[in-house]
């Protein structure tokens, strides 16, 4: 894995109206720290495609997964499906589990354990690109 040095982090900053600027440094960041919480069961995938776009991932946003959360209802799984893998959310159902996409254009399928349908993480992060240059 690559080494990260801690970076500065300023002052929080607003999203709404500009509030004044602040003349010190909050601290400083490790941005490894931040985004692995358990770097044994850790691994990074890129997304590909919208599937998942209401949800705030696109097409070539760097996924952080964790493979030793238990995945539960609502979260976004990494899932091998039919030997490819997919990122999609996976729900409960009144008839058992079902990975649903996060965009209207794509439907949501059943998981049945005679699938062969394996969750291997749960993403924790996703780094969305918003320079492209």
């Amino acid at each position: 894995m690559f080494q990260l040095r801690a970076l500065p982090v300023f002052a929080t900053v607003q999203a709404g109206f500009p509030s004044p600027a602040e003349d010190h440094m909050e601290g400083r960041l490790d941005i490894q720290a931040l985004l692995v919480r358990r770097p044994a069961a850790t691994f990074f995938c890129r997304a590909q495609g919208t599937s998942m776009r209401d949800a705030g991932i696109n097409d070539g946003d760097l996924l952080v997964v964790d493979r030793s959360i238990t995945p539960g209802d609502g979260d976004t799984v990494i899932a091998n499906v039919d030997g490819g893998l997919t990122v999609k959310r996976l729900t409960r159902t009144r008839d058992g589990w079902a990975l649903a996409a996060a965009n209207p254009d794509y439907p949501a399928f059943p998981v049945n354990p005679e699938d062969g349908v394996l969750i291997w993480g749960v993403v924790t992060h996703a780094v969305t690109a918003l320079c492209q240059r």
